[in-house]
């Protein structure tokens, strides 16, 4: 196992230059690739991926155009340590930035697959998911399912569309794979949000999601979405796979539900 659980999302990139990352050693790295030679020093298919990979511009160059990917990294850090007041404290976690979202928020389907796979095959053992739309995928379904069979964790955003994910689907949310966390959105006095999608027997559990204050490139901000309360949920996996890194995925989700 990892000693450091590893944590991908799967998202807009990262600003690995933002001083809650660069200083704290959070950041994922390839310890089998070489940077910058142009080789595929670890045959895993990937040139130059020292941390993680970008699927919008197929390079191992990070960047966050958008801010959503930094912005739920740091909350996943955040629930482990202080992300506000520096001098921060070393992680206790790592980051694998998978970027398969433009600076406009969109991507695809079979990139997010890609993302998936690569996450999954290079160590990390939770997938932050804080995207998804409408659309049913026999591929997606079969990453994910992948994913499950590897022990890794799959967090999932339940969605914005106020609605009940029981009658209408959201995607990767409401795949019927037992490693799926979906997750809906509270407001400061734990009440759903008003925007929050949620579901009697297709969303898990709710946490924090309206004004949610974290790292964007170059500083900070509030965002509010299901997008913020699913890294609360990520992180708090990572904790628990920090404490015990033998625990698989139908176990975390059995304890983080309450049920075990």
């Amino acid at each position: 196992y990892n000693s450091v659980p590893v944590v991908a999302v799967i998202d807009t990139g990262l600003d690995l230059t933002h001083p809650v990352f660069s200083t704290t050693n959070a950041v994922w790295t390839n310890s089998g690739e070489i940077a910058g030679n142009g080789i595929d020093d670890d045959h895993n298919g990937y040139i130059d991926d020292v941390h993680g990979w970008n699927f919008v511009s197929n390079s191992g160059n990070m960047i966050d155009d958008d801010g959503h990917g930094t912005h739920v990294s740091g909350i996943i850090l955040g629930v482990t340590e202080d992300i506000y007041s520096a001098p921060f404290a070393q992680a206790k976690i790592k980051i694998m930035p998978i970027k398969f979202l433009d600076g406009s928020g969109n991507g695809t389907t079979s990139a997010a697959i890609k993302g998936i796979y690569y996450a999954v095959n290079n160590g990390a053992t939770i997938l932050n998911n804080s995207w998804g739309g409408p659309s049913y995928s026999a591929a997606l379904h079969e990453a994910i399912t992948y994913a499950y069979n590897a022990g890794v964790v799959f967090v999932a955003a339940s969605g914005n569309n106020g609605s009940n994910n029981d009658s209408v689907p959201m995607y990767p949310a409401s795949y019927n794979v037992p490693n799926i966390i979906s997750v809906a959105a509270t407001t400061d006095s734990d009440a759903l949000a008003y925007f929050s999608n949620f579901g009697k027997s297709t969303v898990h559990l709710a946490s924090p999601g309206m004004y949610i204050f974290s790292s964007v490139p170059g500083g900070y901000t509030s965002m509010s979405g299901t997008s913020m309360a699913t890294p609360f949920v990520s992180g708090l996996a990572a904790l628990m796979k920090a404490e015990k890194p033998g625990l698989l995925a139908y176990q975390m989700k059995q304890i983080i539900l309450g049920l075990s």
